[in-house]
């Protein structure tokens, strides 16, 4: 768990340089996070050291009373053989809707925008501040190829690195 509670610590710190959002990606225009909270699984990203060897990737929201998110990340270290759990706080941003200033690690924050949301707030695209960040969220650990096909399409036309992108595992049994 400290190890990535530290990774996140100095992803964010990176993040962090411009206290303006910038989005690689359009956030979406209409988004309701009480429809968005709850468990969500990780199906692609790009990678990272803060979940590098991490696997049954999760992330789950709940709003604070203050407008805030909550945000528990956990996933499956395959080198450690336990879970990795880091807590963080998710703020609006003011004049955009689904935009986020993420910190797992107070005083550093990084961008969190919902570039993509299925209708039925069962699939998610979320993008920070550079095309080093990209997730593929659903509310299900299996999704259809023509689903990943699709984010991977709208990852290319917003610059990501497709050929770098990490299709997550999420094994029936772990521990």
């Amino acid at each position: 768990m400290k190890k990535l509670i530290i990774a996140l610590a100095t992803t964010f710190t990176l993040l962090a340089c411009s206290s303006e959002p910038t989005p690689v990606a359009p956030p979406v225009q209409q988004f309701s996070a009480e429809r968005y909270l709850g468990k969500w699984y990780e199906i692609l990203r790009m990678p990272h050291g803060f979940e590098e060897n991490l696997i049954a990737v999760t992330a789950e929201y709940r709003l604070n009373a203050d407008n805030t998110l909550e945000v528990t990340n956990r996933g499956w270290h395959t080198n450690d053989k336990e879970w990795q759990t880091a807590i963080g706080k998710a703020e609006p941003v003011e004049g955009m809707q689904a935009a986020y200033q993420v910190t797992f690690f107070w005083p550093f924050y990084g961008g969190y925008y919902v570039s993509w949301l299925d209708e039925d707030y069962q699939m998610a695209i979320v993008t920070s501040d550079s095309t080093e960040y990209f997730w593929l969220l659903a509310r299900s650990p299996e999704v259809e190829q023509s689903d990943i096909d699709y984010a991977l399409a709208k990852a290319n036309e917003w610059g990501f690195d497709i050929d770098r992108m990490i299709q997550v595992e999420h094994p029936a049994t772990l521990p």
